[in-house]
């Protein structure tokens, strides 16, 4: 073996360790987080936890079902709200890539996606909150819904972006109106990919605190009433985690837990999907 081609070899070994080393360093704090969150929150979760309200400060005990119905509430009013209007949005994108209309909607949608969540929070909150003079989680799903839009509707239109042409030119052979095309044929064809942007944009709000604060405030009773405010489990961890009662920190590190394995499992969930629809096409 001759000197060039060892040189080579110890070249190719030192970048594949670099890579290792530094692929490593991205895993480890996430480890690390994750280890530490379940060291904190298991002890803290049992069958009271989860079916009790928070307990008055001095009394031990309580639980977070005040957030965690509060938090499937807004987080599905929300997802009500901009699923529709994403999917519809991504398919006009798709189907008219050179219009104007089409070229300033997907620029304002990416800027849209870069707009800070606590910049979303206080527009909402002068929308909504401040003229009808109460704080309510139908503000707070609001919010959230701005920011599951941009997700939505990149996602919806670069997946129908993949199939091929021939599938609509076939439906319209054969005398399908363009409507039942996109319904019958295009829609069905990306179900994988759209689903995939659906269930990303819920984990991308699931956890968000900023937007809540200024809409939906939160409230130390169970309420399903969604023109009132109401508490979710982001603001259960902030409010209680930046208390000074160890009673409150406990129940933050258990809710911290939960919303982690919530986030977790729609991200799973979300990868399944994509490696299923990446499979199929």
């Amino acid at each position: 073996m001759g000197p060039r081609i060892k040189l080579r070899i110890g070249k190719s070994t030192v970048f594949k360790t670099l890579v290792i080393l530094f692929a490593s360093a991205c895993v480890i704090p996430l480890l690390a987080i994750l280890g530490y969150i379940i060291k904190e929150g298991i002890t803290k979760i049992n069958w009271s936890f989860f079916v009790n309200v928070p307990k008055p400060v001095g009394e031990a005990g309580g639980g977070i079902a005040n957030a965690l119905v509060g938090s499937f509430i807004i987080v599905g009013v929300a997802a009500i709200m901009a699923i529709p209007v994403g999917i519809l949005s991504g398919i006009y994108l798709s189907e008219n890539k050179t219009s104007k209309l089409a070229y300033w909607s997907r620029l304002s949608v990416d800027i849209l996606q870069g707009v800070p969540s606590i910049v979303i929070g206080i527009v909402v909150y002068f929308w909504i909150v401040k003229p009808i003079g109460s704080f309510s989680a139908i503000s707070g799903s609001v919010a959230l819904a701005i920011m599951m839009l941009p997700i939505i509707v990149r996602s919806t239109e670069e997946t129908l972006k993949l199939l091929p042409d021939t599938l609509k030119e076939a439906a319209l052979a054969l005398g399908m109106p363009y409507h039942r095309m996109i319904l019958k044929v295009i829609l069905p064809c990306g179900i994988g990919g759209i689903l995939s942007g659906v269930m990303l944009s819920v984990a991308r709000i699931a956890g968000e605190t900023a937007p809540l604060l200024f809409t939906a405030f939160g409230n130390p009773y169970l309420s399903t009433n969604i023109t009132k405010p109401m508490h979710s489990l982001p603001l259960l961890i902030f409010n209680y985690a930046t208390s000074p009662y160890d009673d409150w920190h406990n129940l933050a590190w258990g809710a911290s837990l939960i919303l982690l394995l919530w986030v977790l499992l729609l991200n799973i969930i979300t990868k399944l999907t994509t490696r299923k629809w990446n499979i199929q096409l």
